[in-house]
């Protein structure tokens, strides 16, 4: 059968760097998993435990599109809690994961052949939605001395119809201030491009909170998930913020795309957002990894790095060890038992000279990883760290 040509979008690279990980645990080694941007803990107690409830007294059919309203209530009051905002819960719908608010919001904003401006180095499954859609996804690239974060001078004149930014960022952990934040939204607007912010990583910071782009505008899309922050990974359960002259777009689509996300997932969901306890102690661990990781990837040879303000990656400049970073990534895996991320994934033009380091894990995971990574890196004649 013939393929539509907005098919042909390029493999998620960490997803194969899983694979081959998995193959080598299949085979008898243990493997440190550094490559997967995913939460070692599971969901909290309290979010599986008034699932088990819910599924004794209901039949956890479909919900509505825009999802239950106790959820979307909750998640309204979050916005207050955290942020200080005022949010009406009629704008704020439930999706499938940020995946699905990736979808909803390139459907509703843009017509095919739209170009859609993205920072470089960014998470990659952006350029292949936007691809998937038959829109052009336009890369940024992006500056260390703007610590990999995109500036107004990155797009101005590239007529863009939208903008795609994400604060703390995939893969480098680096944060927007308000003020950083707010001249992208006003230069974004000032050529009529739509603003959507990618808030996955809020709730995972470390010495600032994360600015939401709710804070300085109405006139934007927020999307965010109960993956990173909450534990909820393969729960695929997200939700959106737009403006409220957008809620009926939005949803005669996901009526269409979704008829709703997974009802078991919103009840979990709901309760996930009272285990503050729970989930502050995940942060706890993330915290402790990020010590390690600052202090164990320049021991290990790894020096040029943007130390992340959240979420749970390091990413590298390795452009003075290798030139290959997809078979650098290939020989860690195959030589140390780590598995890492080749920056090819997240920037297409100069990701084959950086690497991305998650440090989600366990401490002991991360501690050992590191361990193992040193002695790779000293048998290689690789090392820069002094005796």
């Amino acid at each position: 059968m013939r393929n539509s040509t907005r098919s042909g979008v390029d493999p998620f690279i960490v997803m194969d760097v899983m694979e081959a990980a998995r193959k080598a645990e299949e085979a008898g080694r243990t493997i440190i998993h550094m490559e997967v941007g995913q939460p070692g803990t599971g969901a909290p107690t309290g979010a599986t435990a008034a699932l088990t409830q819910a599924m004794q007294h209901e039949p956890l059919g479909y919900t509505v599109a825009l999802g239950m309203p106790a959820l979307r209530q909750r998640i309204a009051r979050m916005y207050g809690e955290w942020y200080d905002v005022d949010l009406n819960p009629d704008r704020v719908v439930v999706t499938p994961g940020s995946s699905g608010g990736f979808l909803l919001a390139f459907t509703a904003l843009f017509d095919s052949g739209d170009r859609v401006g993205i920072g470089a180095p960014g998470y990659p499954s952006y350029r292949q939605i936007l691809k998937a859609l038959g829109l052009v996804p336009v890369d940024l690239p992006t500056a260390q001395e703007n610590r990999l974060q995109p500036v107004p001078a990155d797009f101005a004149g590239l007529d863009l119809q939208g903008l795609m930014v994400a604060s703390p960022a995939n893969p480098t952990g680096t944060m927007l201030d308000r003020t950083a934040m707010g001249a992208l939204i006003e230069a974004a607007q000032g050529q009529g491009a739509s603003f959507i912010s990618d808030e996955i990583y809020h709730g995972l910071e470390y010495e600032a909170k994360a600015v939401t782009a709710l804070e300085l505008t109405d006139e934007c899309y927020v999307i965010n998930s109960f993956s990173k922050y909450f534990s909820m990974t393969g729960w695929r359960v997200g939700w959106m913020v737009v403006p409220e002259d957008q809620v009926r777009v939005v949803e005669r689509i996901a009526q269409n795309m979704f008829i709703c996300a997974p009802h078991a997932s919103q009840v979990a969901a709901l309760a996930a957002m009272d285990c503050d306890e729970e989930l502050q102690a995940n942060l706890d661990v993330y915290r402790r990894n990020r010590a390690l990781m600052l202090e164990g990837l320049p021991k290990a040879g790894f020096t040029n790095i943007a130390p992340p303000d959240g979420a749970f990656y390091v990413y590298a400049d390795v452009s003075e060890l290798t030139n290959d970073s997809q078979a650098f990534a290939a020989e860690i895996l195959d030589k140390a038992g780590v598995a890492v991320t080749p920056g090819l994934d997240f920037d297409p033009q100069r990701g084959h000279t950086t690497l991305r380091f998650s440090y989600a894990r366990s401490s002991d995971d991360i501690a050992e990883g590191l361990s193992r990574l040193a002695r790779f890196m000293t048998e290689r004649g690789l090392s820069k760290a002094k005796a």
